[in-house]
């Protein structure tokens, strides 16, 4: 299985909402399919690149899906672990949302803004919320986190969780700050997260 791959980019074919990129690695050529954001963030043909990768394997095909980083490969994998969604669907869900933005509107209930992917309706959007709030540790944690579903490790204090989670999603020291200290006193990881997720989120 293929993890990730470095190496030069030496073609990329935009599609209508993903783009196919071919990744030279030590003379090997590696198609990988990749979303609409991050493929306008590759570059040039030439520069090299660095991309997590998931393999997919299905009836006899194999495709490899590359992400900017391990945060986004754990985001696709449990989309694509919810009923209905395929690697299609999940890579166009994270062309539109960032992992944190997908793990703020799941906590929001927010099926509004996962109508914006193309191909969701309000039905899909609605089951997705009730999924994906189930499995939102393995959607936000970070990848240093290693509590189980539910309470922190043994002797790793909840909102030391909360932030190494916060920090994998791309959160600044001042944010994550700011939502740890209104944690009031949740010692479950999931719920503390969710919380802390709110306070981040944009007010409107």
């Amino acid at each position: 299985m293929i993890g990730a791959l470095r190496g030069h980019l030496l073609e990329l074919d935009h599609g209508e909402a993903t783009a196919t990129a071919v990744v030279d690695v030590a003379g090997v050529g590696y198609e990988v399919v990749v979303g609409g954001r991050l493929a306008a963030a590759l570059g040039a043909v030439g520069d090299e690149v660095q991309l997590a990768v998931h393999t997919h394997v299905r009836e006899g095909a194999i495709t490899l899906y590359g992400f900017a980083g391990p945060v986004e490969r754990r985001a696709f994998r449990t989309l694509v672990a919810a009923h209905g969604v395929g690697p299609a669907l999940a890579l166009a869900i994270l062309g539109v949302h960032t992992p944190a933005g997908l793990a703020q509107a799941v906590v929001a209930g927010d099926v509004t803004a996962l109508c914006a992917v193309p191909g969701v309706g309000r039905k899909t959007a609605q089951r997705l919320v009730v999924e994906l709030a189930g499995r939102l540790d393995t959607l936000a944690l970070a990848p240093s986190a290693t509590a189980p579903v539910g309470r922190a490790g043994a002797g790793v204090p909840v909102d030391e969780e909360v932030a190494s989670a916060l920090a994998g999603l791309g959160y600044g020291p001042d944010e994550i700050r700011l939502a740890v200290e209104e944690l009031d006193g949740v010692d479950d990881v999931a719920a503390a997260l969710r919380q802390a997720l709110r306070r981040l989120a944009p007010r409107t």
